[in-house]
């Protein structure tokens, strides 16, 4: 008989472990053994039960997914991360493998996709959801297009990158300010910058661009 797979699931939404929970022990050989409504309570839950897997939100409040699977990666590095998240962005994508997540599931295909990824990632595979893998194919490619394009773009920094999405997000410098954690003043520059070497004049035409290429980005 398997052995058995136990795990801890941690979001802020009762509903959502709620229906995760019984997709998961639907399986005989998966174990639901800890349940978290923010990240600083699942980290508790991980350091003390040790599951093999721990299923993660990206956003949770207390800490977020990242900061949890950081700490489990320092401290508990026998316990495999799968993300759950709303976010099909290849930075995020790749902080999350950075932060040493072994999975990565989107939560609009989270209950076709949860037990899968257990059992991958619990053979010692990694799992990303058909959905996000198909969307990172597809920005490479409009990457690539978009680079030949306009080769200015090669000339943007990993933050001026960052700052363009941003941007196309519809959000004000204060915000942007806020959510990088760096100046008004320093996001002014960042936007100069940007449209200097994009040949661009204007707010509106920054903006514009942004909005047309946020996918490549």
């Amino acid at each position: 008989m398997p052995a058995e797979i136990e795990i801890v699931i941690a979001d802020d939404h009762p509903i959502v472990r709620q229906g995760l929970r019984q997709a998961i022990e639907r399986e005989a050989t998966l174990t639901v053994t800890g349940e978290a409504g923010d990240g600083r309570i699942a980290l508790e839950l991980i350091q003390k039960l040790q599951p093999r897997i721990a299923v993660l939100d990206m956003d949770m409040p207390e800490m977020d997914g990242l900061a949890v699977a950081r700490e489990i990666k320092k401290h508990n590095p026998a316990v495999s991360v799968i993300f759950l998240t709303v976010h099909r962005d290849g930075d995020l994508f790749q902080e999350a493998l950075d932060a040493g997540a072994r999975g990565y599931i989107l939560k609009d295909s989270a209950m076709n996709d949860i037990v899968a990824g257990i059992k991958a990632v619990a053979a010692g595979n990694h799992f990303t959801s058909p959905a996000m893998t198909s969307y990172l194919i597809r920005s490479r490619e409009q990457a690539a297009a978009l680079t030949v394009e306009k080769p200015e773009l090669n000339s943007l920094t990993p933050s001026e990158r960052r700052i363009l999405r941003l941007i196309s997000e519809y959000k004000s410098t204060k915000q942007i300010a806020d959510e990088l954690c760096i100046s008004p003043r320093t996001v002014e520059t960042h936007r100069t910058n940007i449209s200097q070497k994009l040949g661009l004049h204007g707010s509106l035409a920054l903006m514009k661009f942004a909005l047309k290429h946020t996918n490549e980005l």
